[in-house]
């Protein structure tokens, strides 16, 4: 049913593509991308990001951000964002894509993923835990 899956961060370097790689591992079987709402297009994955997901087993070599479109909207059978004000930012750019937009962290009662930009990287390493704990909530739903 969801076999076309977008992540959207603001950045598209920090969040969003460590979401991507972690739902990729899960269900290999599913075309799963990133983009970022205001991203900082042709950036790779954030230092800190890659830093932490390396620590965990997961590799972020060669994300290479972009920013969201409705032509990515209109592909993808499901979007996961972050966080609440994500939803309505998705919705101005395809006002179709209310219906099938929800939190990444929707079966962890709604949870939120903060942006860790700017941060140390010990908040990195919480937002990965966050990110790991929310894809996993989506196995026996997609």
């Amino acid at each position: 049913m969801f076999n076309s899956i977008l992540i959207v961060c603001v950045g598209n370097i920090c969040r969003s593509p460590t979401g991507e790689r972690l739902l990729r591992q899960l269900f290999p079987q599913k075309e799963i991308y990133s983009a970022g709402i205001s991203a900082l297009i042709g950036k790779p994955a954030h230092e800190f990001s890659s830093r932490v997901a390396a620590r965990h087993g997961l590799s972020l070599e060669g994300h290479t951000a972009r920013q969201l479109t409705s032509e990515l909207c209109q592909q993808s059978n499901l979007i996961l964002v972050m966080e609440k004000k994500h939803i309505e930012a998705v919705n101005r750019v395809n006002l179709g894509a209310r219906g099938k937009t929800m939190l990444l962290g929707h079966w962890l009662n709604e949870t939120e993923i903060p942006d860790p930009y700017k941060s140390d990287t010990e908040v990195y390493e919480y937002v990965y835990q966050l990110l790991f704990k929310s894809v996993n909530s989506w196995l026996g739903k997609l």
